[in-house]
């Protein structure tokens, strides 16, 4: 029976993309991504990262060097629990600079190369496969091989889209709910087909495994991870609450009432300076005695302002 494989983009899908990696010092996995591959590996899925990396192409990082960040991936995931099953590159570019590597090739997204060769090597059914990456080549490589598709998004790739680019079959915030689509797929297509003898005892294993105590079930953590959303999500609205009603008291101070008030007589000597100025009997002596004070009080309204502001 023919394997069923997850083909995974690598950079800003699995590991945060610093540009063109090309020292495993630069490698740094994703939140989540650790547990996130175990779970698509206890559904029966091989995990095949497809990548390309024409930073070979461009003279940026040898094979050599690429191969001991993948080395590093690895480990990285090995830490944690993790695991991948073959990782599959693509170092070719009509456009590089080192002449070995400057060329098209269909192994290089969105050509489905990468993906072909892995169902050859590892017997592969790519119509029960998946293809998830974070950009139109992905998915255009998935659909040309007959995977189904999941476009992780990602904003800072959004201008990268191309109009009229082919769709993905889904879309997941994050990888974490990738898992959750595969995993909703896969139980709609077991309950579209007979169950066999192997898959039933598989199942009467798998209930006899989740009533032992110390089981780790999906639904006591799905309400526990659901409780502590609540009350953090509790704790905010107390917060904002909290900061509005404070701004709505800080708005009525005893200074901002007097500087209020003082700038009310600001107005109150400008108008007498003008009414001075229109008297046919100009004083002019008058005119300056109101200015001056329409002045001084301006500078103590903006002295009880400052006295207001935030310490």
């Amino acid at each position: 029976m023919a394997n069923k494989a997850i083909f995974l983009d690598r950079d800003d899908t699995l590991v945060e993309d610093p540009g063109y990696m090309n020292h495993p010092d630069q490698l740094k996995l994703l939140d989540g991504i650790p547990e996130t591959l175990s779970a698509l590996k206890s559904m029966g899925y091989k995990l095949v990262i497809v990548s390309n990396q024409s930073a070979v192409a461009r003279g940026i990082v040898t094979e050599e060097v690429l191969g001991e960040i993948h080395k590093r991936l690895e480990q990285m995931l090995a830490e944690k629990g993790a695991s991948l099953d073959r990782i599959y590159y693509c170092p070719y570019h009509p456009e590089g600079v080192i002449a070995k590597y400057r060329r098209q090739s269909e192994y290089r997204k969105p050509n489905p190369g990468m993906l072909l060769a892995a169902s050859r090597d590892m017997d592969i059914d790519l119509k029960e496969s998946w293809m998830v990456g974070n950009g139109p080549d992905d998915i255009e490589a998935g659909a040309r091989a007959g995977c189904r598709t999941i476009m992780v998004d990602s904003r800072a790739h959004e201008h990268n889209i191309r109009p009229g680019a082919r769709a993905p079959d889904y879309r997941a915030v994050n990888m974490a709910e990738v898992v959750n689509i595969v995993r909703k797929m896969k139980a709609s297509s077991a309950q579209s087909r007979p169950v066999t003898a192997a898959e039933q005892q598989e199942q009467l294993s798998s209930q006899e495994t989740q009533q032992q105590p110390e089981s780790h079930q999906e639904a006591p953590i799905a309400a526990e991870k659901q409780t502590k959303t609540d009350q953090l999500l509790g704790s905010i609205l107390e917060q904002l609450k909290s900061m509005q009603r404070a701004n709505m008291f800080g708005e009525f101070s005893t200074s901002r009432l007097i500087a209020g008030i003082i700038q009310g007589l600001v107005f109150f000597c400008v108008l007498v300076s003008i009414w001075f100025l229109t008297s046919p009997a100009r004083q002019f002596n008058s005119v300056l005695i109101s200015l001056g004070f329409a002045i001084l009080l301006q500078l103590m309204a903006l002295s009880f302002y400052m006295m207001r502001g935030p310490k």
